[in-house]
């Protein structure tokens, strides 16, 4: 029998390494740009927790953790997830020097035996590098470490827009046997714009273990640029508490606008009151030609806005529809009426000049 080449060897011993991270940061060009909200696809090695990960990536509260899955704030924090699942993890996001990077959290508490490329491969899953976070941390020797210190993990994050568009930012870790246009069509959005903003020439460079910034769709809304969450930005398939927890916005993929409503026994604060007029928020009411909508418009320290908001039904520049017992139809009926008599008339005519002709040839 043969021994195993050396080759076989260092191929086989390659299988049992996981794929290396491709992490870079992603484009943030718009100058003085606010922070915004930002989502990472984490994928964990092992089975864990909502609350775990709460911890992991000291997120304030475990309801925006459950809002970016599309969870029930009801759901207990306890819930198991298991290993290879992807959990939306919500950051927020703030751009300096053409990039994106978590702003202010999370937070690493280095432990025993640690070290900055063991962090960011088994607890961050591949979306940082040992680089980013020693640049991040202004560490000169990533081999010099200390147990208890504090580490910034930048994560890579966006808040521009695209082709004009408002949109969250996705993290969407490159999985093996993936490609450019099967992630494009899980995401819903084109090759073109997937190539162009990840810096991408030619499809086929794509890598397993490559972190893409995937732009996923946000619905349109009436909030005002002088409220509090003037930067609320939600995609589908998730929804967000607002205003103190007062108010949850969920993102329609039919009418891609927000719809938000009034919250029912979340909230710890005492809730204002949000009507437009007698509508309450997020109700409408529907007459022969026009719906009414009360949408949310943000809130302040004090109050929760709101913006009326008509649609017209009917058609008619005037916005009224046709007059009581009238229809295009019976117009068109009419017209079809109007011809055929004409028609008679003229054929009647005939008839009498020939008969008159007859007449007169016959004497």
């Amino acid at each position: 029998m043969k021994s195993p080449s050396l080759l076989s060897l260092v191929l086989v011993s390659l299988l049992h390494f996981p794929l290396l991270s491709t992490a870079t940061p992603f484009i943030c060009t718009t100058p003085k740009t606010p922070n915004c909200q930002s989502l990472i696809g984490f994928i964990p090695i092992n089975r864990t927790t909502y609350a775990a990960l709460k911890s992991l990536f000291t997120i304030k509260s475990i309801r925006t953790l459950f809002s970016a899955n599309d969870l029930p704030p009801s759901t207990r924090s306890s819930t198991s997830i298991p290993a290879g699942s992807v959990v939306r993890i919500p950051i927020t996001c703030s751009c300096l020097a053409g990039s994106g990077s978590s702003s202010g959290r999370p937070i690493y508490v280095v432990k025993a035996g640690d070290g900055l490329d063991s962090i960011a491969r088994n607890n961050f899953g591949g979306f940082v590098t040992y680089q980013d976070f020693a640049k991040a941390n202004n560490i000169s020797n990533p081999n010099l470490i200390e147990v208890g210190e504090r580490l910034l993990i930048p994560m890579p994050c966006s808040c521009d827009p695209v082709d004009g568009e408002s949109v969250v930012h996705y993290a969407h870790f490159v999985a093996a046997g993936s490609t450019v246009a099967s992630i494009a069509d899980d995401f819903g959005v084109s090759q073109d714009v997937l190539l162009r903003i990840n810096g991408i020439k030619d499809p086929m460079d794509l890598l397993a273990g490559q972190v893409l910034d995937v732009p996923l769709r946000a619905c349109s809304s009436s909030i005002s640029n002088s409220t509090i969450d003037r930067n609320l930005r939600i995609p589908n398939h998730s929804y967000a508490l607002t205003a103190k927890n007062c108010v949850q916005c969920s993102c329609s993929s039919t009418t891609w606008q927000l719809d938000c409503h009034p919250t029912q026994g979340i909230s710890n604060n005492s809730c204002p009151v949000a009507k437009c007029g007698s509508l309450s928020l997020g109700n409408k009411s529907v007459s022969p030609c026009e719906t009414s909508f009360c949408s949310y418009a943000g809130y302040t320290a004090t109050s929760i806005l709101t913006l009326l908001t008509n649609q017209s039904t009917c058609n008619g520049t005037d916005g009224l529809g046709p007059a009581p017992g009238s229809s295009k139809n019976n117009g068109s009926a009419l017209r079809l009426g109007g011809e055929w008599m004409a028609g008679a008339q003229v054929m009647i005519l005939h008839i009498a000049l020939f008969l008159f002709w007859f007449d007169v040839e016959r004497k």
